[in-house]
C-alpha cells in the first residue's frame, strides 16, 4: 500500500512535470554570481552600445534634452529647487528607459543585428506586463515626487516653497531643518529606488525573454537580489552613480549612461538566470 502510494507520487510528479514541459513555462532558475560577472555584463553592454547605437543615442538623447527642457520649464514657474528631486527620479525611471536595450542585445546576441525601432517599439508596446511594470515605474516615482512635496512643507515651510534656486540652496545646506530635509530625502529615494530596482532588473528581461507572468517574473527579480545581494546592490550603486555624473554636464552625459548600462542590465540577468533547456540566447 506504502509502495503504491510513493509510485502514484511519483506519477503525478512526472505528469506534472511533462506538462510543464509541454507548455514551456518552467520557474527561472537563480545562478549565484560575482562581481565579476557585473564587470564583464558592462564591458558586453558598451559593446552593443557600440554595435547598434541607434536606440541608444535615441533614448540617451532625449533624456538629456528631456532633463534640460526639465529644468527650464521649472525655472520659468519659479520652482527650480524641484529640478533636483526631479532628477534623481531618472535612477526610478532607469528600469523602464532600459526596456528596449534588452531588446537590442537579445537580438544581437541571437542574431548578430539589432531590430528596427519600429520592431521594437512594437514587441514592447505589445506585451501587457510590460505595460504593467511602466505603470508600477511611473507610479513610484510620483509616489517619490509627493514625499518630496511632503518633506519641504513639513521641514521648511514657506522657506523651501517660492524661493529661488540659489536661496533653496541656502536654506538647505545653512539650516538644521534644511540638512534634515536632505538626509531623509536621500534615505527615502535610495529607498524607493533600491526597492524598484530589485523589483525589475530582472522582470523586465525576463518578460521580454520567456512567456512569464508580472508576478513571476518580479518575484524572481527580489530573489535573485536577495540570493546575490552584493554584486547586485553594487551594480544598482553603479547605475545611480552613472546617473549622476551623466547629468552633471547638461544631462549630455546620459546619452552614453542609458544605453551601455542598458544593454548591461541584459547581459547580468542572462548570467544571473539559467537559459531554458535548448535555448542558447
Amino acid at each position: 500500500m506504502a509502495t503504491e502510494g510513493i509510485d502514484t507520487e511519483s506519477s503525478a510528479v512526472s505528469a506534472s512535470a511533462i506538462a510543464r514541459s509541454i507548455s514551456g513555462k518552467f520557474d527561472p532558475v537563480i545562478r549565484t554570481i560575482s562581481w565579476d560577472d557585473v564587470i564583464a555584463a558592462l564591458r558586453e553592454g558598451a559593446d552593443d552600445f557600440r554595435k547598434a547605437p541607434q536606440l541608444g543615442l535615441l533614448i540617451g538623447g532625449i533624456c538629456g534634452a528631456g532633463g534640460i527642457a526639465l529644468v527650464l520649464f521649472l525655472t520659468w514657474l519659479n520652482m527650480p529647487y524641484f529640478a533636483y528631486p526631479l532628477a534623481t527620479g531618472f535612477a526610478i525611471l532607469a528600469p523602464l528607459l532600459a526596456t528596449g536595450h534588452y531588446v537590442v542585445s537579445r537580438d544581437l546576441a541571437a542574431h548578430g543585428k539589432a531590430p528596427s525601432l519600429g520592431s521594437i517599439w512594437s514587441e514592447i508596446i505589445g506585451r501587457s506586463e510590460i505595460r504593467w511594470m511602466a505603470f508600477v515605474t511611473v507610479f513610484i516615482l510620483l509616489v517619490w515626487m509627493y514625499q518630496v512635496r511632503l518633506l519641504m512643507a513639513v521641514l521648511l515651510g514657506s522657506l523651501g516653497f517660492g524661493a529661488t534656486l540659489a536661496e533653496f540652496v541656502n536654506v538647505v545646506f545653512s539650516t538644521s531643518n534644511g540638512l534634515v530635509f536632505l538626509a531623509i530625502g536621500h534615505v527615502v529615494g535610495a529607498i524607493m529606488a533600491t526597492v524598484l530596482f530589485s523589483v525589475t532588473v530582472v522582470s523586465f528581461p525576463l518578460i521580454l525573454d520567456r512567456d512569464v507572468d508580472l508576478m513571476t517574473a518580479m518575484i524572481t527579480s527580489v530573489a535573485a537580489v536577495a540570493k546575490n545581494p552584493v554584486p547586485m546592490l553594487g551594480f544598482a550603486a553603479l547605475i545611480a552613480v552613472a546617473l549622476v555624473a551623466g547629468m552633471v554636464p547638461f544631462f549630455l552625459g546620459l546619452a552614453v549612461v542609458v544605453p551601455v548600462f542598458g544593454h548591461a542590465t541584459w547581459h547580468l540577468y542572462r548570467r544571473v538566470i539559467e537559459p531554458l533547456a535548448g535555448k542558447a540566447f
